[in-house]
């Protein structure tokens, strides 16, 4: 399984990015995709997940102004992010986790929030 995000850069405080993950073979297959995030210094954190039903859950530091969304035609997941704050600034990777809980990451994108 192989996933690739991209989209990442450079925003200004309260700016908008959309970042996108192509995720080989087909989406249904996995229970869940979603993206987590990694500041400098930092824990992982699980940003935003949308699993097989299309239940979807989110962090508190980043609801109402992220969404996730998915197209099970083109195997892509998507995170939509507004009024981004520096405290999002941090690598960003897409995963898929299958029916055995088994996870897979892709290569992060870099979000940079700085005015």
């Amino acid at each position: 399984v192989q996933l690739q995000a991209s989209g990442g850069g450079l925003v200004q405080p309260g700016g908008s990015l959309r970042l996108s993950c192509v995720v080989s073979g087909s989406i249904d297959t996995f229970v869940a995709v979603g993206w987590y995030r990694q500041a400098p210094g930092k824990q992982r954190e699980v940003v935003t997940t949308i699993f097989r039903g299309g239940f979807t859950s989110y962090v508190d530091s980043v609801k109402g102004r992220f969404t996730i969304s998915r197209d099970n035609g083109k195997n892509m997941v998507y995170l939509q992010m507004n009024n981004l704050k520096p405290e999002d600034t941090a690598v960003y990777y897409c995963y898929a986790r299958d029916f055995k809980f088994v996870e897979y990451w892709g290569q992060g994108t870099q979000v940079t929030v700085s005015s």
